[in-house]
């Protein structure tokens, strides 16, 4: 017994003013030592002591603010996720049906018969049922959420919006049974309003949020369901992954992904292991060497003793990782919601003292306490109080913003990313297909005593048969430069040195250098050039005819195009880059080199990687994380702005802000320029809403203003924050894009965790 940590997927967060409801909630519960709550991901990590708090009453207390807890197994968890949105749409139509319905019955009071007053009894009868409908059906999920957050005193969007709504509905009753003199339609009519705008608003968030990728599941699809487990006494039986126990071993055949982590006892094989350190260039494994379970085994057929199962596996390992910065990760507040946070007490202050000035206040000179008026005053200051432009201002940025990024081939999926990336001041990348373009490609040849095509025609032709990768690099690297060769007479495949081959009658070898120089080759006159080319971080294979050094071919991971020209724009907006590899500090440097990268950090290892964001964030800096890999999920988690490179895995994109649809690393500026505009575009939403309501406000306290002047004011504020929005993207032609979906791709695209950008 003691400290326990509880996880939850949570149902029905809207803003980050529904995280901050959540933390005070439990920051107010006996027994809760810390809680962190992830808008972007929509979950909860509560920390409690067990002794004085139960599992099923830390649960409760998310049930009783109104939210819902997700199935644990993603499959569910999705199509929860799925009804939710079902439920969002039916809860729209039907409030939204109510406010068409009123807005015509106004319209027609206001235009056919020139008046604001109440024309019928029955009339009024039909707004009030329209009004009770709207709020007691769709609406009563809000007002569920409003008790339990008064009941907590917590004040939030949802407490003022239910304040607007009963202040229209009170202020009907008040003119169908008190004062005559009250506009009871238009009363009735501000509780439909606001009531299906809320209900509008919270349906648009969640459009953005379930329609980005369900592909956390994709992680553990790596990982085979089923080995071959091989007895003591050498029989076969396929099992599942999950009844394996450390000891027991298993056969892993060619171009399968390795089940378990694990140390190899037989065989010799390549291994892609890019699903750990990210690097495209496969290791070389033999006996006694460690692998990793969902790594892929290329050219041999292994044996390998497991070493690790269920949560201590590397895959489960860093799901973890993921899970768990996820939830710890920075919350950030919405500049709307930090609006919000003094403007609903203010509203509901305002309100209360003025009803208290026109029923006190009249007696200082001498008249009776005027209650129609104050109560009219009050009632006018809630419903002016509801901010609905104030709370579009955000929501219509991020479709203006997503749009935008849209038609350059950039997901923005967290109104996050457009606040936080005009305060980021250092962008971390990742090397291997983020910097470079993730697949190995010959970067020079170098020739002695003959020429460039002859080193490669004789050291194609030798590695024609091959099933390495550097053999497919040579390959198609001779097919680019039209490099005529045939196919070897003899060939033999040495694993992890190289290969023999016998070509036109001449004895051919091409491999490691140090393989070479076993074999009794002299390779003097290419010292040089061999330790030049390492250390470029490029790998180095020596060709050799009938016992002579005929050349050097360095094969490596090409810088992208762009990357160059990107890391200087990052300096010119006044940003940091620094890069961070997995792969060694030589190789590491090289290309840092090329890009002209200061600050490298090499050797690095998924969780470590999440670590150095965590401690440039420690030191105060807003941190971005560009990464196309499972080994940067955690740390595109824990960045205040995680960006994946949209041709990477998906683990990367489904941890990640923003993403980046194509392999362009130029795109990273192009998401902040847009970020930068977009939030400036919030800003000015946010202005000219709140002065509409400030003005709004004040003039309510008067007890003089109309409730039809309240919406006539509430469509203005609306309208001028969309023309805002919207206008000059509409004047320049480019319209405006309104699909935030991630995943165009097929099945068959990615079978292997992976994406092809088109």
């Amino acid at each position: 017994m003691g400290t326990t940590h509880e996880q939850f997927n949570v149902g029905g967060m809207s803003c980050s003013f529904c995280a901050e409801s959540i933390k005070k909630a439990y920051s107010r519960t006996d027994g809760v030592e810390d809680v962190d709550v992830s808008l972007a991901h929509e979950e909860v990590l509560v920390e409690y002591d067990d002794e004085r708090l139960t599992g099923v009453e830390v649960k409760d207390t998310l049930r009783d603010l109104g939210y819902t807890i997700r199935d644990p197994d993603k499959a569910k968890r999705y199509e929860q996720q799925q009804a939710e949105l079902a439920d969002g749409k039916r809860r729209l139509l039907f409030a939204g049906g109510a406010s068409i319905v009123v807005a015509a019955l106004m319209g027609w009071m206001i235009v056919v018969m020139g008046r604001f007053e109440s024309v019928s009894l029955a009339m009024d009868i039909v707004t009030l049922g329209l009004a009770l409908g709207t709020m007691f059906g769709p609406g009563r999920y809000i007002k569920k959420k409003a008790y339990q957050s008064l009941r907590r005193g917590i004040f939030n969007q949802h407490v003022l919006l239910e304040a607007g709504a009963f202040a229209g509905l009170v202020g009907g009753l008040l003119g169908l049974f008190v004062f005559p003199s009250f506009p009871t339609v238009h009363f009735f009519a501000v509780s439909v309003f606001i009531t299906t705008y809320h209900i509008l608003s919270e349906y648009t968030s969640l459009i953005v949020r379930t329609r980005a990728s369900q592909a956390v599941q994709g992680l553990l699809d790596l990982q085979p369901d089923t080995a071959r487990r091989v007895s003591d006494d050498g029989g076969v039986e396929e099992v599942p992954v999950d009844d394996l126990d450390v000891g027991d071993r298993v056969r892993v055949k060619p171009g399968e992904n390795i089940p378990v982590d694990g140390t190899v006892v037989e065989g010799a094989s390549t291994v892609d292991e890019s699903v750990a350190t990210g690097e495209s260039i496969p290791e070389e494994k033999s006996t006694g060497d460690e692998v990793i379970g969902g790594s892929v085994n290329e050219t041999g057929t292994l044996l390998v003793e497991v070493t690790a199962t269920g949560e201590d596996a590397f895959l489960n390992q860093v799901a973890r990782e993921i899970e768990e910065a996820r939830a710890m990760k920075p919350g950030i507040i919405q500049l709307a919601d930090r609006v919000l946070k003094y403007f609903v007490p203010g509203v509901l202050s305002i309100a209360g003292l003025s009803f208290l000035f026109w029923v006190v206040a009249p007696l200082a000179w001498g008249a009776d306490p005027n209650v129609q008026r104050g109560a009219f005053a009050a009632l006018a200051v809630l419903v002016l109080g509801y901010p609905c432009a104030l709370g579009m201002a955000t929501p219509l940025a991020l479709i203006r913003g997503g749009g935008k990024a849209a038609d350059r081939g950039i997901l923005m999926r967290s109104g996050d990313a457009f606040q936080i990336f005009p305060d980021v001041d250092h962008i971390v990348l990742d090397k291997t297909g983020t910097i470079t373009v993730g697949e190995p490609a010959v970067s020079e040849v170098v020739a002695f005593g003959a020429d460039e095509v002859d080193v490669l025609t004789t050291a194609a032709s030798a590695e024609a048969f091959s099933e390495h990768p550097l053999a497919d690099a040579i390959l198609e690297f001779a097919d680019e430069q039209d490099v005529e060769y045939a196919d070897p007479d003899d060939f033999d495949s040495v694993t992890g040195k190289g290969v023999r081959a016998t070509v036109a009658s001449d004895d051919v070898l091409v491999g490691k250098p140090g393989w070479l120089s076993d074999e009794g080759i002299d390779l003097s006159k290419g010292s040089d050039d061999i330790e030049r080319l390492q250390g470029h971080g490029l790998t180095v294979a020596g060709v050799v005819r009938d016992g002579d050094l005929l050349g050097l071919i360095g094969i490596g991971d090409e810088v992208k195009s762009d990357a160059a020209a990107t890391i200087q724009r990052m300096r010119d907006a006044g940003i940091t880059p620094v890069m961070i590899t997995g792969d060694n500090e030589r190789t590491a440097d090289a290309v840092a080199e090329e890009v002209s990268i200061d600050r490298v950090m090499a050797d690095v290892l998924p969780d470590e990687k999440r670590e150095e964001i965590g401690r440039l964030q420690d030191e105060g800096h807003r941190v971005a994380m560009v990464g196309d890999g499972i080994n940067d999920a955690p740390a595109l988690t824990q960045a205040d702005i995680g960006i994946a490179i949209g041709a990477g895995t998906d683990i990367a994109i489904e941890s990640a802000d923003i993403v980046l649809m194509g392999d362009r690393l130029g795109g990273v500026m192009d998401a902040y320029e847009i970020g930068n505009e977009s939030y400036r575009k919030t800003r000015q939403n946010l202005a000219t809403a709140f002065a509409f309501n400030g003005v709004g406000v004040a003039a309510a306290t008067t007890g003089l203003v109309h409730p039809v002047f309240a919406m006539l004011a509430m469509v203005l504020s609306v309208s001028a924050v969309l023309a805002n929005s919207f206008a000059g993207q509409l004047l320049s032609g480019e319209g405006v894009n309104t699909e935030f979906a991630l995943d165009d791709r097929t099945d068959g695209e990615r079978g292997d965790g992976r994406v092809t950008a088109d």
